[in-house]
């Protein structure tokens, strides 16, 4: 049986002393990651890259410049031997085997006692190496494959042992799960919890392990499943247990989603937040359906307002928004009726046109057109219901115009789940 000589190995290089041999483009890709890790980096080279000279000035690292000499190599940890000249390479290699130094012959692997894997990492801090046979080209045509299904969520990347909680909360767009962002897909492969809205794309949990935990917090038109307060204490109750916990909305957290509220109160908790903004469906439902909430000629500016408390709180807000600005309503059809009739009483020309676009982006899409006058009888005709999104301005005129622009997967859907 042959043995394998290759020994993969990670070093915490953390304020240890690394020597890097040149100054040309490849000794700058391999001081980057090393002064990422932490090390004390050293360049020897007559010249030297503009990138490494900026570095160099901003005491990132130190440049000699000046040939090799054997006696760099005292008191590094690590060295690299990147000059492209073969005599240097092969003496810088050479002084460190004397000094018991592991070195990285960048120009010849064959003649390297050490080589550096090609590299990518997860959000969390997951990180793949691949060694390519010291073939650097076939290993980062590998990690790139790995990188791309961690990016889909497609690896099985979940802590399995205790850790610091965290919560994240994620917009997961306005319902196609192909409109979710990578972060929020690599996120999801992450989760030992989701805590899951309504609208959220909920087809993009079909794949998580059976023992990650989903709660279904999703509020409807007369339905509250959980109240606000009990959601932002889940949060923090779960994270306080150790565990990953994504908070997954539809459009994204910081538009009429409380992702703000949430953060405070994980914040105030001393739990870890991040944001993770969605795809909104104020701009991009529209889109589905032909629209443009601005256009040349048409408008230049929008509104997003919140109508589900009804016409008295639109008009507050909109009363005095110029005519030619587009007016967005989310959460609004069932107040559609008594918040056209309001705005056409407060100066708004009846025929200016509007459209409603419900279900945005999923199988059940469906919309209609037509002016205020008559757009909350057409959609209750249609029997265009919650989630909707309406658009008021002359940019809705260009629903008829430019037809159904968007294109779900196919798989998408708004629901539920228990």
């Amino acid at each position: 049986m042959t043995a394998q000589p290759d020994y993969p190995l990670f070093l915490d290089l953390a304020d240890k002393a690394v020597l890097v041999v040149g100054g040309g483009p490849v000794a700058h890709r391999r001081v980057l990651p090393l002064v990422d890790a932490g090390a004390h980096v050293t360049v020897v080279s007559p010249w030297a890259t503009e990138g490494l000279r900026d570095l160099a000035e901003d005491r990132v690292i130190r440049w000699q410049q000046r040939e090799f000499d054997p006696n760099d190599v005292d008191g590094a940890w690590l060295v690299h031997a990147c000059s492209g000249d073969a005599v240097v390479d092969g003496a810088a290699v050479a002084s460190a085997e004397s000094a018991r130094v592991w070195s990285v012959r960048a120009s010849d692997a064959a003649q390297s006692p050490a080589w550096t894997a090609a590299t990518a990492s997860t959000v969390d801090g997951v990180q793949f190496a691949v060694n390519g046979g010291r073939d650097p080209r076939r290993a980062a045509t590998l990690r790139d494959t790995i990188a791309d299904l961690a990016a889909e969520g497609e690896l099985p990347v979940r802590r399995r042992r205790p850790g610091p909680g965290r919560v994240y909360l994620v917009g997961g767009g306005p319902g196609d799960p192909d409109l979710m962002t990578v972060r929020a897909r690599r996120l999801l492969s992450l989760a030992d919890v989701v805590v899951t809205d309504r609208l959220a794309p909920i087809s993009a949990l079909a794949g998580l392990p059976a023992d990650v935990e989903v709660v279904d917090v999703g509020k409807a038109p007369g339905r509250h499943a959980m109240p606000q307060h009990d959601i932002n204490n889940l949060l923090v109750q779960r994270a306080g247990e150790g565990k990953v916990v994504v908070r997954l909305k539809g459009g994204d957290p910081s538009l009429l989603g409380r992702g703000g509220e949430e953060a405070l109160h994980c914040l105030a908790a001393d739990v870890a937040v991040e944001v993770v903004p969605g795809v909104t469906s104020a701009i991009s439902v529209p889109a589905a359906a032909g629209i443009p909430v601005t256009h040349r000629g048409l408008s230049d500016s929008l509104i997003v307002l919140s109508a589900h408390n009804g016409a008295e709180e639109v008009i507050r807000r909109a009363g005095c928004v110029p005519h030619d600005t587009t007016l967005v309503l989310l959460m609004g059809v069932r107040h559609l009726a008594e918040t056209a009739a309001a705005l056409v009483a407060a100066g708004r020309a009846a025929d200016t046109p509007a459209a409603v676009v419900a279900s945005g982006w999923t199988r059940e899409q469906r919309s209609v057109g037509g002016t205020l006058s008559d757009i909350a009888a057409t959609a209750e005709e249609a029997g265009i219901g919650s989630p909707a999104v309406i658009v008021i301005g002359e940019v809705a005129r260009l629903h008829g115009e430019l037809g159904q622009l968007g294109t779900p997967s196919g798989d998408a859907t708004h629901g539920a789940v228990a």
